[in-house]
């Protein structure tokens, strides 16, 4: 089938007294921001051209279709289908939600407390053929504290932007008919009159809260907050303790926090602490006390304590640690549970209000694993949460556990309807040094028959980007490589925060080339073990993950038999100096600005994906994106592939899969999700020859 060919259409750009040449920038259009709402706008040429990309990636691999069915087949074999969630007990109600057999979204259901009598308030696959839409985003679903409103938000696209409802539970009418263009959460007044939402500006960024009253018309709403900088974004929460509304407005980097009231009538936010660069901080109320979890003069986070928020006399609650990442707080009456992470490991502490004594709640005796609690109940007076954990190997096991006997009881395992023996695998653990000597933290995953002599292809996955760390819990679908002998490994690359900020603060801004080098030297390390050898790895990311994978495919390209990118960030170089896209402007402190600073130009024009393809051998790629991604616009991975056709000197597979109708999360509903991952596994059995 005949290659596609993207027109070219040079232009000259310049900053800073540097001249490039781009032959691809014709593609985005001034009016990209509508085209992701509305696919009707798309230049005819460039859809062509989508079309024609996926027709060749249809083509190629034509061959893997038994694959795909069959990789689909085996990763919903091994998911519980008609599932439901533990229940959580509110006032009159206990809420919990199941799936289906046959079913691609969740159900919503309630039961009074004492009855028997099941009622469902919400069903995602009846309402998704109700509107006969081909995506179906849901952004929040939310009742009312009077348990009479159902409040639920919508894409129907995939850009994210959110239309909210509000609907009469026992009539099922709409209340509200709708507000369009918001950032999708609802939070209910407590005296179920109002309720709060965020809404986007022009560019897509929630920069204001607006209350809205039930039963009113949208348009009386009334702005209670406004941000004025461009590069925060606001969102609105309530305390713990259910006495305080706290608004906060935030970058990646830096936040503030506004508070109201409850019960005030014409909401009025105060502002908390006056924001300064670089300063992180969330503020929550409980039992006459406000607690304020920060970083500053503490790197890892420490949380202080106050009892007026007019004086703010904050002392010490927990102390910061060197390299350990401390979380937030979970409020009991009588206990207060908090979390903390190191060497990209969790732990949880357990704290006796009464006697002030606080202790590690260990549970197992696996080294690698993701621990987790959640509350049982919305009255704080109890001493039973949920409590589970798991690991690589190890699917989620749930307990109802007393805090103060210690006694757990086993109330839900997460089922592998077609079977998994834990004992079949290895999980290891090991750091591999950096270019600068710094550890690198490795998650392994492999089955025991996996022989460790260079001879089995790798799985590498990254990403090392925004503080978020790749926390190693339990994934049933990644079986189907390590089953065929793949290894699969995830690399704790700086950019993240598995050792706590300073591991973020050297892999962002003049310090990225750390995350792509951390990477590199993982790969390496991972030949030089045994694990693999050179030419059997495959690298996979998205988003930013997808930038990691472009720059290092660039720079390395010989370490790969193939790489994975989905809605890849790899025009970054024209993003940054484009202020006008949405998360541009909040992400100066990540990535910096181009425009604006020439050292931060020079800078990401060094490793910028697009910016820096050689003329070289490459190897197998396989490029996922989506048309109405509002993150990572499609025009970055359309332009990132037409210029490797044109430079590349291999005859390896370059694909290019657009979704015509999603978003930056890919495809909606269950087999969605899991179609696009056979997709990318049917690649993996292809370049590796495996069956």
């Amino acid at each position: 089938m005949k290659i596609p060919q993207l027109k070219k259409k040079p232009v000259l750009k310049s900053c800073h007294n540097i001249t490039w040449e781009d032959n691809y920038s014709w593609v985005h259009q001034e009016n990209i921001l509508e085209v992701l709402r509305d696919n009707s706008k798309l230049l005819p040429e460039v859809k062509e051209y989508l079309e024609q990309e996926n027709n060749y990636t249809e083509y190629n691999l034509k061959d893997t279709k038994e694959y795909q069915k069959q990789i689909f087949n085996e990763i919903k074999g091994r998911i519980k289908l008609d599932d439901e969630s533990l229940k959580f007990r509110d006032k009159q109600f206990e809420y919990w939600t199941k799936t289906t057999t046959k079913g691609n979204y969740s159900i919503k259901l309630r039961k009074k407390i004492g009855s028997n009598e099941i009622e469902e308030i919400w069903n995602g696959d009846k309402e998704k053929e109700k509107l006969k839409t081909e995506y179906f985003g849901v952004g929040d679903l939310e009742v009312s504290y009077n348990d009479k409103y159902l409040g639920y938000s919508l894409d129907l696209k995939g850009s994210e932007y959110f239309t909210i409802y509000l609907r009469d539970i026992a009539s099922g009418k709409l209340i509200t008919e709708k507000i369009e263009d918001t950032g999708g959460s609802i939070t209910f007044s407590l005296d179920d009159k109002y309720f709060f939402y965020s809404k986007l500006d022009e560019f897509h960024r929630p920069r204001k809260i607006f209350r809205h009253k039930i039963g009113s018309p949208s348009k009386y709403d009334d702005l209670i907050f406004e941000e004025k900088s461009e590069a925060f974004t606001v969102g609105i929460s309530l305390s713990s303790d259910e006495n305080f509304f706290f608004i906060t407005s935030s970058d990646h980097n830096t936040s503030e926090q506004y508070y109201f009231e409850v019960n005030e009538k014409n909401p009025k936010p105060k502002l908390i602490k006056k924001r300064k660069r670089g300063i992180i901080y969330s503020v929550n109320s409980w039992d006459n006390h406000f607690y304020c979890h920060t970083n500053e003069n503490a790197e890892d986070f420490k949380i202080e304590r106050c009892n007026n928020l007019l004086k703010q006399n904050w002392e010490i609650y927990i102390p910061p640690k060197d390299e350990v990442l401390i979380g937030g707080l979970i409020f009991l009456k009588n206990w207060i549970i908090r979390g903390e992470k190191s060497n990209a490991l969790g732990k949880l502490f357990i704290k006796n209000n009464k006697t002030g004594f606080e202790e590690e709640l260990k549970f197992t005796e696996e080294k690698v694993i993701v621990p987790g609690v959640s509350l049982i109940q919305r009255d704080k007076d109890t001493d039973l949460v949920y409590l589970s954990y798991s690991s690589p190997k190890t699917p989620s096991k749930t307990y109802l556990y007393n805090l103060k006997t210690k006694e757990k009881k086993l109330v839900k395992e997460q089922e592998i309807p077609s079977g998994h023996n834990p004992d079949d695998y290895i999980v290891e653990r090991l750091e591999c040094p950096s270019h600068d000597g710094r550890l690198i933290p490795l998650t392994i995953t492999r089955h025991k028959k996996t022989k460790i002599d260079g001879s089995a292809n790798l799985l590498l996955y990254g990403y090392g980007s925004y503080g978020s760390s790749m926390t190693p819990d339990f994934s049933s679908t990644k079986f189907s490589l390590i089953d065929r002998d793949i290894i699969w490994v995830t690399a704790h690359i700086r950019g993240g925060m598995e050792r706590g900020m300073r591991w973020w603060k050297e892999g962002k801004l003049l310090n990225k080339k750390n995350t792509f080098e951390d990477y590199i030297f993982v790969a390496k390390y991972l030949i030089e073990k045994n694990y693999t050898s050179k030419g059997k790895i495959i690298g996979m990311g998205g988003s930013a993950g997808g930038l990691l994978m472009g720059a290092v495919v660039n720079q390395a390209p010989e370490l790969f038999l193939g790489i994975i990118m989905a809605v890849p960030f790899v025009d970054s170089l024209t993003t940054n100096l484009d202020h006008s896209l949405p998360l541009t402007v909040g992400e100066f402190d990540e990535f910096g600005n181009a425009k604006d600073n020439k050292e931060h130009f020079d800078y990401i024009f060094s490793y910028a994906p697009y910016n820096n393809i050689k003329k070289m051998d490459y190897p197998h790629i396989l490029i996922t994106t989506s048309l109405s991604d509002n993150r990572v616009l499609f025009d970055e991975p359309l332009k990132f592939t037409a210029k490797l056709r044109e430079f590349k000197t291999d005859n390896n597979l370059l694909l290019l899969k657009t979704e015509m109708n999603a978003g930056h999360g890919g495809k909606s509903g269950r087999d969605g999700a899991i179609e696009e991952i056979a997709l990318d596994y049917a690649f993996v059995l292809k370049i590796t020859k495996k069956n």
